[in-house]
């Protein structure tokens, strides 16, 4: 039995880690990809974890296998497929360590996942299964995405979604708001960024946003704020909690350090099955966003999105010892 099973995109983050002596920026390879972050996350945390996807047949695909499987991940899931390459994705940082992303993914190896590359068996093991929409930018993967979505939701798994918004692989906004929007009745629990939010509600108020989505469906949404923290709508209960004070280097995978820190703290709830999400007590989902917000600012502190995520203990210190920015809003 899998705690969760994630669907999608696997690749190289190339992050920035200086200048050399002539002042040229260099790059560190890292990998990246957020589905696999997520899961990375929630097995740093003790969570049995397995993905799907597909990487090229190269020095890159073979890194990732490596990290992936060195994170606790079971790759059974991964394929290796010769006839594409691994995609590439470059992270720019501006001085307040926020991130910006060029992708270098036309038909790159994750776009190219079929339905028949999925082995269901995973699927069914799945106590949660998690996706994104960057999968869904173009086919074969979109389709693949959604039909295992499906399939999962069928066999009794915790539907997860996470937009993760990324205007250069889409045609245009709209495309993607109707990709996005159109999975949300799959789903049980979603977590947007607030500009996602805005994205796909028109709304920057958090109470009207966060309740247009679940109007979908999801029992539980979770609206992330950078620096601010995040707000959480779970049935009729609704808050804000802040991040903690540390020292912002690099943002790149904190919202999905942040996520699967959250999941972690559901499953451990007792309440992550789809007939009782309904009645998870406010008490923890008020645990699991304190959690989850000292795991996302623990992740600033370093670069890259794997390596920089802290354990159970880590983030247990965090919470007794670091300042929140600012109470409960």
């Amino acid at each position: 039995m899998f705690e969760a099973v994630a669907l999608g995109e696997c690749l190289i983050d190339f992050t920035p880690s200086g200048v050399s002596s002539s002042g040229v920026p260099l790059y560190s390879q890292n990998p990246g990809g957020a589905p696999a972050n997520v899961l990375a996350m929630l097995s740093k945390l003790g969570m049995h974890t397995a993905f799907i996807g597909k990487v090229g047949n190269d020095s890159f695909g073979s890194f990732l296998k490596e990290k992936l499987e060195g994170a606790g991940i079971c790759c059974r899931g991964l394929s290796l497929d010769s006839r594409y390459l691994t995609s590439l994705a470059f992270v720019t940082l501006d001085a307040s360590g926020d991130r910006s992303f060029l992708f270098y993914r036309d038909h790159g190896a994750d776009i190219m996942l079929e339905e028949p590359d999925i082995d269901r068996s995973i699927l069914d093991e799945a106590g949660i299964f998690h996706f994104g929409s960057v999968s869904m930018t173009a086919d074969p993967c979109r389709t693949a995405t959604i039909k295992a979505a499906e399939y999962a939701r069928r066999q009794g798994s915790v539907i997860s979604f996470d937009p993760n918004y990324r205007p250069f692989l889409w045609d245009s906004p709209e495309t993607a708001v109707n990709a996005i929007l159109s999975v949300l009745p799959l789903c049980h629990i979603v977590k947007v960024a607030e500009e996602e939010m805005y994205l796909m509600t028109g709304e920057h108020d958090l109470e009207k946003g966060s309740s247009i989505i679940a109007s979908y469906g999801p029992r539980i949404v979770v609206v992330t704020l950078g620096a601010y923290g995040a707000f959480v709508r779970a049935g009729g209960y609704t808050a804000s909690f802040p991040a903690f004070d540390v020292r912002t280097i690099d943002t790149t995978g904190a919202g999905d350090a942040f996520y699967g820190a959250f999941l972690s703290r559901i499953i451990a709830s007792g309440y992550c099955r789809p007939e009782k999400l309904g009645e998870i007590p406010d008490g923890c989902i008020a645990d699991a966003m304190i959690f989850a917000n000292a795991a996302g600012s623990l992740a600033t502190t370093a670069y890259g999105a794997i390596p920089s995520y802290p354990s159970f203990e880590e983030i247990g210190e965090c919470m007794r010892n670091v300042k929140p920015l600012g109470g409960i809003q």
